[in-house]
């Protein structure tokens, strides 16, 4: 053995006995024995290697990708951060990044998209939730890591990028991206019409709970007495900080749990509950969920859902249901590790099943049937006439038109709407007494 790789193998022991010996107090001796004989095979790959690979590879690539390795083979959220991603990771949670727009998974070898970030070069483009990216630039993903992907997918501002996307069993096809200065407004906020108030989130960021905070104050100044409820709008949200999501479902409950995570250990259990104060002052709510929910979005789904806060509408959400918790390393890295699992309040564990909503409602596009004849009441011979002397009642008023529009642009959202007019008029009724 030579001198050099025994200094490497007493190095690659003495960062185990410091970094990993706590979590081996509790194990039999046998096991560290077999610990550090993974570690000098380990050594022994690493020196040949070095020694005999066809061209020479830096030492620090090496050990990288022996980290990557290590960490990607655990679970897809778990991964290894250079200097660099560790740096635009931080940019990411508070809310500006540079790239496509796309949040991203690994599966079977080739990226995933979770949800296309709202107003981006990925959303324009009809970049879709479940869609998987196949080639960058006419190269195969297949073999690169989450991370090693995302880097390729990012660059300087205004330059193309060729992404093939595979969706369902349509052919492959190519589009060319060009890349943005992604600065992501996470809460957005409108009135729709008949008093109510439509709050988008498009994903958990620092930012989230004070523009939350900033869309309900701004909601009630406009509406006033005629706002009867809000729709929450997390359709397509793929998730971010679990502050943000415990602070945002906190804004809607006067009490209780929020979520729960539990580590490997017992001991490593925690509970988020509430505080006093409702920011709506107890208005209905209704929660838009899809297959590109995921993570933070289901937290707050979930809470307000066990909690019958709120009714929660559209498709089961992602199903992402861990915890990462991003630790730095030596050299200004970080590492993401899964270190726990949480569960809503009644308990449940979403990991690999996803949020059922209340009210199932897929999302579908209207569209008018030009070629066949206008068949109703008012177009049969000698029908009668309508004694309020318009026979045509609401429809082609500015209100019906504006209800028909949002039912054509997004069937989810109007009715949504719909079931939250429908509540307050139920609770509005005199109740009768015999």
């Amino acid at each position: 053995m030579t001198i050099w790789k025994k200094a490497f193998m007493a190095a690659c022991a003495a960062v185990f006995v410091i970094t990993l010996a706590p979590a081996m107090i509790d194990r039999p001796q046998a096991d560290e024995g077999d610990v550090y004989d993974k570690l000098k095979l380990f050594a022994e790959v690493f020196s040949r290697v070095r020694a005999d690979y066809v061209e020479q590879v830096d030492d620090e690539v090496l050990i990288e990708a022996a980290i990557r390795g290590m960490l990607t083979h655990l679970d897809p959220h778990s991964s290894y951060l250079s200097a660099k991603n560790f740096q635009e990771m931080q940019v990411e949670t508070k809310g500006e990044f540079g790239g496509l727009g796309i949040e991203v998974t690994m599966e079977n070898g080739v990226v995933k998209v979770v949800a296309p970030i709202d107003d981006t070069p990925a959303s324009r483009a009809g970049v879709e939730a479940g869609d998987y990216i196949t080639h960058l630039d006419g190269e195969a993903v297949l073999g690169l890591t989450l991370s090693e992907a995302v880097e390729r997918m990012r660059g300087p501002i205004n330059t193309e990028l060729k992404v093939t996307i595979r969706r369902g069993e349509q052919e492959p096809f190519d589009l060319t991206l060009v890349r943005d200065r992604i600065t992501v407004s996470s809460v957005r906020s409108r009135s729709e019409e008949g008093g109510i108030g439509y709050i988008r989130i498009t994903r958990f960021n620092e930012q989230t709970s004070p523009g939350l905070e900033l869309a309900i104050d701004k909601l009630k100044a406009e509406m006033g007495d005629e706002l009867i409820g809000f729709v929450i709008d997390l359709r397509n949200n793929p998730g971010g900080l679990l502050r943000e999501a415990i602070n945002v479902s906190d804004a809607f409950l006067e009490r209780g749990e929020i979520v729960s995570t539990r580590g490997r250990e017992t001991d490593d259990a925690t509970r988020e509950n509430a505080t006093t104060g409702d920011l709506t002052g107890g208005l209905p709510l209704v929660v838009l969920i899809n297959g590109g929910s995921a993570s933070a979005s289901e937290i707050v789904a979930g809470a307000l859902q066990d909690h019958r806060r709120a009714i929660v509408m559209g498709t089961p959400s992602f199903g992402k249901g861990s915890v990462q918790t991003v630790m730095p390393l030596p050299g200004n890295g970080a590492m993401r590790l899964t270190t726990a699992r949480y569960y809503t309040p009644s308990g449940r564990s979403i990991q690999a099943r996803g949020i059922d909503p209340d009210i199932i409602v897929e999302q579908a596009t209207l569209e008018d049937v030009a070629q066949l004849p206008n068949r109703n009441e008012a177009s049969l011979r000698g029908h009668l006439e309508n004694d309020n002397g318009d026979e045509n009642g609401e429809e082609g008023t500015p209100e019906a038109e504006a209800r028909e529009d949002q039912a054509r642009t997004d069937y989810q959202l109007a009715r949504a709407v719909d079931l939250l007019r429908g509540l307050s008029l139920f609770k509005g009724e005199p109740t009768n007494t015999n």
